[in-house]
């Protein structure tokens, strides 16, 4: 069994069991077929290729556990003690271990981005325990699930668009796009609209693949992080410029405050 991670962490607690009223819960109108076919045509008028469309979108069937999982969220009610000491400790080891092993691209990427790699590894391994479980649900299945569910419609049609755009340019065939129920995907878990924006192709091999390319994940989330206005140099912890921006990757102030104090021990050493 992996260790849980934490996403997993702030799932499950956010989450609870999914109970049969809550599968059985419907979108608030409308037939499936009928709105995926309009979304084609959408996508086709956005410039979307029709071979992009067909082997993305041809025989994706409503998810019903997608919606209740979106719709069972409550509040993340853990302490800063509570998460960071469950979940830091048992992977600043390994976390210290990928630092040095990565060195020369982290010294690269600290170079051109001005993200220490610490901080790097501290989300890696918070998000997918270093890539050991970035999740195996179909991506295009669950962002149409949630972009014809009538909660937050614009946003996942939006994600939807931005994951095709990432099939048609030949980052990832469909197939290959799996990640968190929400359409996270990667190592360090980039909703596609973030893929577009900030990843990038470390490696040299004209792909940008933020699940197999540990070069692409770690630059890209400098990238990131950089775009949101990354200070080089400059401290992380809490009531700094940088610690503000590390709650653009995440809000929660408990995740964030987890990340700062993962990073600050791995670039002490301790």
């Amino acid at each position: 069994m992996r260790p849980i991670t934490a996403r997993a962490a702030l799932l499950a607690l956010w989450l609870g069991p999914l109970t049969a009223p809550a599968l059985a819960a419907a979108p608030c109108g409308g037939d499936f077929a009928t709105w995926l076919d309009a979304f084609k045509q959408e996508a086709a008028a956005q410039g979307i290729s029709q071979r992009t469309i067909q082997s993305a979108l041809g025989g994706v069937t409503y998810d019903p556990t997608i919606i209740a999982r979106d719709h069972a969220q409550g509040v993340f009610r853990q302490s800063f003690e509570q998460f960071s000491g469950r979940m830091v400790p048992p992977r600043l080891k390994r976390g210290a271990r990928l630092l040095q092993q990565y060195g020369a691209v982290f010294s690269r990427i600290e170079q051109q981005f001005g993200v220490p790699g610490a901080v790097i590894v501290a989300i890696w391994g918070l998000e997918t325990d270093f890539g050991a479980n970035s999740g195996r649900f179909p991506t295009i299945r669950s962002l149409a699930t949630l972009a014809y569910d009538c909660r937050r419609p614009d946003k996942f049609r939006g994600e939807l668009l931005a994951a095709l755009r990432i099939v048609d340019r030949g980052d990832m065939s469909p197939s290959e796009m799996r990640g968190a129920w929400a359409g996270e995907i990667g190592q360090t878990q980039f909703l596609p609209s973030s893929y577009l924006k900030y990843a990038v192709d470390y490696d040299g091999n004209g792909r940008r693949d933020l699940i197999h390319s540990v070069p692409d994940v770690l630059a890209s989330t400098a990238n990131y992080l950089k775009g949101y206005g990354w200070q080089r140099g400059q401290p992380w912890g809490e009531g700094t410029a940088n610690f503000q921006v590390l709650l653009q990757w995440n809000s929660s102030q408990v995740y964030t405050k987890t990340v700062a104090y993962f990073a600050q021990r791995l670039a002490s050493g301790q």
